[in-house]
């Protein structure tokens, strides 16, 4: 019989993983997609070039608040102790 932490360890793993991707998607998309043209033309958002401001400073709060709620919903507090019936 498999122990089910693994199960539980698996799944949060790749609820990792997908975060790791968005956040990458978010970064790579923003900094390359608004980042690509000439320097002269950026818009400017708190002084920060768009590109930057959304792909740096806006992808880290929307990832914090991303990942605070994979958190809260997926992931759950498990023992790490051996149980007596797996022994």
């Amino acid at each position: 019989m498999q122990d089910k932490r693994f199960k539980i360890a698996h799944k949060e793993a790749l609820i990792g993983v997908v975060l790791v991707i968005i956040n990458f998607a978010i970064w790579f998309g923003f900094a390359y997609g608004l980042g690509s043209g000439d320097p002269l033309e950026y818009d400017y958002v708190f002084g920060f070039p768009a590109w930057f401001f959304y792909s740096c400073i806006a992808g880290t709060i929307f990832m914090i608040i991303a990942i605070w709620l994979a958190m809260k919903l997926f992931f759950k507090d498990i023992s790490l102790e051996e149980e007596d019936d797996q022994k």
